[in-house]
């Protein structure tokens, strides 16, 4: 006969379900009503790059996937052509 009492691991039903999920985020690109993201509007890609000159994740912009792949080619690009700085310039 089987025992009754079964050994189970420590973490079973820990984390049910997963992480929380958070409030659904609209993209300010989509709300604003953009349908391309010009590399020569700098004051736009200003927004979304930190001091250092870093490009932002979408999980703190909000952006989707598909403005964050134009968003990051325009930023590139406006790199290449000198309008906005590769580094900080402190």
């Amino acid at each position: 006969m089987r025992n009754s009492q079964t050994k189970q691991s420590p973490t079973t039903n820990v984390f049910v379900g997963g992480r929380p999920r958070r409030g659904l985020r609209n993209c300010p690109f989509k709300m604003a009503g953009f349908k391309e993201i010009d590399y020569k509007d700098v004051e736009t890609l200003k927004r979304f790059i930190t001091d250092r000159g870093k490009i932002l994740p979408r999980r703190i912009t909000g952006v989707s996937l598909y403005f964050q792949i134009k968003l990051t080619t325009a930023i590139k690009r406006a790199r290449t052509v000198a309008l906005l700085p590769f580094v900080s310039e402190d």
